[in-house]
């Protein structure tokens, strides 16, 4: 258990009310990002308090009105989950680096540069955001931070995101494996097993068509044949 003075404060809003508790910055955020971490190992008081810094606590009545439980320790997972936690600088600011990789690797993967038909790099696409000072939440997730930081970066540097519709055939000695990967990467729309290959038809967004055709000749030894059949 964390000590009261090395604690931070995790708070909620509900209905206008506010709740608060007090957390390990460490732990909670761990459990915040998904972990399996003990609530009772998190709280510096097993308390839920209205105003930490005064001392005023919530009331039962408080809590079964907003939370459906008195159970402190439920309502203190609810709060980790699903409010604000106070961030030491450190943390904030890895955690917001680690959102500006995610949402540039999204960007490099979707868009291309128009004029070359290439996906952007991810470092030339992180300077963009710097240049256009981009802010970042980090605890929003990145594909639905995508399309702002496109719309903001496009004045730097040319994105398009178009989509394409590829055709693949695979040789059947490959097919499975190929299968799998593509799988993994992209949804199928069609797809058909024949004696001697498989067919797939999938739909990617440009920045991801170098990336594909280099699994597949790598699975396929440059067997694999591959065509566009349609952009969006």
């Amino acid at each position: 258990m964390v000590s009261v003075e090395k604690a931070v404060i995790a708070r909620i809003s509900k209905g206008g009310e506010h709740f608060e508790v007090l957390v390990d910055p460490d732990k909670a955020l761990q459990f915040k990002k998904g972990a399996d971490v003990s609530i009772e190992n998190m709280l510096a008081v097993n308390e839920v308090f209205k105003d930490s810094k005064k001392g005023e606590r919530a009331s039962a009545s408080e809590l079964e009105k907003h939370f459906n439980t008195t159970d402190t320790l439920k309502v203190a997972s609810e709060i980790i989950k699903s409010g604000e936690i106070q961030l030491t600088t450190e943390q904030r600011k890895m955690l917001v680096e680690e959102k500006r990789k995610q949402i540039s690797d999204i960007i490099s993967k979707q868009g291309i540069n128009p004029k070359t038909r290439l996906p952007h790099p991810q470092q030339r696409i992180l300077n963009a955001m710097d240049e256009a000072h981009i802010n970042v939440d980090p605890f929003k997730p990145a594909k639905e931070q995508v399309e702002d930081v496109i719309a903001k970066i496009q004045e730097i540097i040319p994105i398009s995101t178009e989509r394409l519709e590829i055709a693949i055939k695979v040789p059947i000695q490959y097919a499975g494996k190929a299968s799998s990967v593509i799988r993994g990467m992209v949804a199928i729309k069609k797809e058909e097993w024949k004696s001697d290959a498989w067919i797939a038809l999938v739909e990617i967004s440009a920045g991801m068509q170098a990336e594909i055709y280099s699994k597949l000749n790598d699975i396929t030894g440059g067997s694999a044949e591959v065509k566009v059949v349609g952009k969006q």
